[in-house]
């Protein structure tokens, strides 16, 4: 099951924000966040706040859900006040969001428009599984204002597929992203997964190449972490698989930003390729640069200036609250100076553009030049970016630079 909500200071039952986090309400970027918890299987590897239908229990469902999400986005312009706040991005992850109709989530989108208004050419992701979509379905989500879709392909191989305990067959992606791409969606994102037991750099590469074989404009590719908790977990403590190797994570890294950039697609954050600027997500550069959002839905996390919350975990606990006017809230924190200075440095390093030199100290960022893990010529110019050999070293480098 996923792991347990962090602490924090209680909220109030209305949702009210402190006045410091509605200081500059509009200057900055507005996004919205919409989790749908809801799977047909857990993954082994997944630590994700998501409930199959024998976990769900009473008092929540898929059928009632999006009428609960409304209702929270409705919350959210009371709370938010007569801000004007057009939506730049808005992203629905889960869990597997199109478990949920088209119509469905075309209501949760239809309310966020409605209440706040979204932005002309807003970008509106949705995340999906291959084998949770048909072509009518892709060509509904097109017709209701979905613009980009980023399908979990996770890998090409059938025994990694297995140990991730994924559903689809490898076949299955070119046949979605064809559909997904008849349907009119310019901007198609393939997910993938490196580091699982079993696989080699071949497998890896395999994977790759079957991405780029449907020609995405958008490639992600993260390291596989082995979450306590999990089945994962268990099989990797019983030796049953063997854990990822941090020397082979390495190397996976590095053919995966060989292979894409030799397909055009280059790094604009640590674990993303596009083909453009344009392609680039959006919505998630709006998190990496301290944007404003507001998460929607079970165990959702939302920021706005300066001050975060998380909500409940469990559908039922959510949709209860919601039902009796109250926040889903379970707790929040308001960052100091100090915190969104650390954060801000943490964010924007994934960036290619890295952050303002300004914020870091002198002496430190000297160090990493001469190790080679940040840009010189980069600092010199007032960004702080890292290096290739800087990206493989990441959390290391921004603790130290921290």
């Amino acid at each position: 099951m996923p792991s347990t909500l962090p602490d924090g200071d209680p909220v109030p039952a209305d949702g009210a924000l402190p006045g410091s986090a509605l200081e500059g309400l509009g200057t900055r970027p507005f996004a919205f966040y919409v989790h749908v918890p809801f799977c047909v299987t857990r993954c082994g590897y997944c630590d994700f706040n998501t409930y199959t239908a024998t976990e769900l229990g009473p008092g929540a469902s898929r059928d009632s859900y999006a009428d609960t999400a409304v209702a929270e986005v409705r919350m959210a312009r009371r709370v938010l006040g007569d801000a004007d706040l057009p939506v730049q991005t808005v992203f629905v992850g889960g869990g597997t969001p199109t478990l949920l109709t088209p119509d469905d989530l075309g209501r949760v989108l239809a309310a966020i428009d409605a209440e706040f208004g979204l932005a002309p050419g807003a970008e509106v992701t949705t995340e999906a599984n291959p084998e949770s979509v048909d072509e009518s379905y892709v060509a509904k989500l097109r017709e209701v204002g979905f613009t980009r879709v980023s399908y979990g392909m996770q890998s090409a191989r059938e025994h990694v597929l297995a140990v991730l305990e994924r559903t689809h067959t490898p076949g299955r992606v070119p046949q979605v992203v064809e559909w997904t791409r008849k349907a009119g969606f310019e901007h198609i994102n393939l997910d993938l997964i490196y580091g699982t037991p079993g696989e080699t750099d071949d497998d890896w590469r395999a994977s790759l190449e079957a991405a780029l074989a449907c020609e995405p404009d958008h490639v992600s590719a993260y390291a596989l972490i082995v979450e306590e908790g999990t089945r994962l977990a268990a099989q990797v403590r019983r030796g049953e698989l063997t854990a990822p190797d941090d020397d082979a994570m390495a190397d996976r890294y590095l053919i995966a930003d060989d292979l894409l950039r030799a397909h055009g697609l280059h790094w604009y954050e640590i674990s993303n390729w596009a083909s453009s600027p344009e392609a680039a997500c959006r919505h998630n550069l709006l998190y990496w640069t301290g944007a404003d959002w507001w998460g929607v839905g079970p165990g959702a996390h939302s920021h706005v200036g300066g001050t975060r919350w998380w909500n409940v975990k469990h559908p039922a606990a959510y949709a209860a609250r919601l039902a009796e006017g109250t926040t889903p809230a379970y707790a929040r924190e308001i960052l100091d100076d100090d915190d969104r200075r650390i954060e801000r440095i943490m964010l924007e390093l994934r960036l290619a553009d890295g952050c303002p030199a300004d914020l870091l100290d002198d002496a430190a960022v000297r160090r990493a030049i001469a190790d080679g893990l940040v840009d010189p010529a980069a600092y010199e110019r007032g960004r702080a970016v890292l290096t290739r050999r800087g990206r493989l070293l990441a959390d290391a480098v921004t603790r130290d630079l921290t």
